[in-house]
């Protein structure tokens, strides 16, 4: 039995215009990559690509896309990516290009790198952050939401009815 090995390529969708991620769905976004490597690769591009090539992962609020192609071809896909530099929807065309962030051999290692990354956007836009009240209210609201702390809280709630149905 033959295992096909595939590649990950985590990549982020920029675009000055914020209506451009409101029109991302997976169906559009999968035939423009498609059509960005049959334009720079031809028959044989396209159809290399084809054989595996999804959309694993589509993030419409913040432009993540994961993209997974077979090992062997993988490089033609990125090398074609260059090459989007708009996407169409309902008859409206939005500049954008698409930033990798990272290649992987698993989902797994993609979304790990993911989590890195966006810890570190989000220091450098707490440094950049001109008012020590509003960095101190997204600091709040980030904690409030991290899975972390509400285990904890969890385990300290569940330990004080324990304990008092202990006694």
């Amino acid at each position: 039995m033959v295992r096909f090995k595939h590649r990950y390529l985590l990549c982020e969708l920029l675009s000055e215009d914020p209506r451009c991620r409101a029109c991302l769905d997976e169906r559009g976004l999968f035939g423009l990559v498609r059509d960005a490597v049959a334009r720079a690769h031809g028959a044989f591009g396209a159809a290399a690509c084809g054989v595996a090539f999804s959309v694993k992962y589509l993030n419409a609020y913040t432009g993540v896309v994961l993209l997974r192609c077979r090992k062997e071809f993988y490089q033609l896909l990125w090398s074609a990516l260059p090459f989007i530099t708009h996407l169409e929807s309902k008859g409206q065309r939005y500049p954008c290009f698409f930033n990798t962030l990272h290649v992987g051999g698993t989902i797994r290692t993609c979304q790990k790198f993911l989590i890195q990354y966006n810890k570190r956007q989000l220091l450098i836009l707490l440094q950049n952050c001109p008012d020590g009240e509003e960095r101190e209210s997204i600091i709040k609201s980030v904690m409030s939401c991290s899975l972390e702390e509400q285990q904890e809280d969890q385990l300290s709630e569940s330990g004080s009815e324990d304990g008092a149905e202990m006694e």
